[in-house]
């Protein structure tokens, strides 16, 4: 598969919807997340990022203007022990319990399938990395409906072990904008990841369309030593 430059793919789509990136970086020390969400309804503009603990969460800008909190109120990421979770719903916290009780990242996305935003069907797509005994593994999904029928969920998950340094995978909600969103289809595009962690934020958040952009989150986790670094990026200031 091509390694393909991420802020190419970014300007050459003015609407991916949300996308995550996973990775590792050039120098193979750390592991890289980056999650971005975009609008283009009032509704989901209305947004920013916030920490909350290791993770962060959405709250809306303007509460005044927030019309429907139900797909666009949630935590996109959440750290369980040695595995940070990103997702672009109320996934996160489903992923978060289940692995809790002992069940796996694909297992826990069993219980979810798309969201019910008809005709659009949103995907739902989900990360994890595990970092262990100095060693990193990452997780992919996208659950979506099949072709746009609503009566049928089509599952994917992919997994990375001991991903190689400089690179990772980079999955989004929608192929292009449209009247009707198009699903993402294939595999996670293979990225270039050879900035270091503000580099690389300035890179993501100045490559996303201006119009419809809302929040940027990014983190770079030691695999030595789990410690890591992140940067939140908010239109709405």
């Amino acid at each position: 598969m091509e390694l393909l430059s991420l802020e190419k793919e970014l300007k050459n789509n003015a609407y991916p919807g949300r996308g995550i990136v996973i990775g590792k970086s050039e120098k193979g020390d750390k592991m890289v997340i980056a999650y971005f969400i975009m609008g283009r309804s009032v509704n989901s503009r209305n947004r920013v990022f916030v920490e909350d603990g290791d993770g962060i969460r959405t709250q809306a800008h303007d509460p005044a203007k927030l019309s429907d909190p139900s797909l666009i109120i949630y935590a996109p990421v959440r750290v369980l022990d040695n595995k940070t979770i990103v997702t672009n719903g109320d996934q996160t916290d489903t992923i978060y319990e289940l692995m809790k009780e002992g069940q796996t990242f694909e297992q826990s996305l069993r219980t979810r399938e798309f969201e019910p935003d008809g005709p659009n069907y949103t995907p739902r797509i989900s990360g994890m990395v595990e970092i262990s005994d100095g060693k990193a593994d990452y997780w992919m999904s996208i659950l979506k409906s099949a072709c746009g029928n609503p009566d049928s969920c089509s599952r994917y998950t992919f997994s990375y072990e001991n991903p190689a340094a400089g690179e990772g995978r980079f999955i989004h909600t929608y192929q292009y904008d449209a009247d009707v969103l198009p699903s993402f289809v294939g595999e996670p595009k293979r990225v270039i990841i050879d900035k270091e962690i503000d580099d690389f934020t300035d890179m993501l958040w100045n490559s996303l369309n201006e119009d419809n952009k809302v929040s940027l989150f990014v983190r770079y986790i030691d695999i030595a030593t789990g410690n890591h670094e992140t940067r939140i990026m908010n239109k709405n200031n």
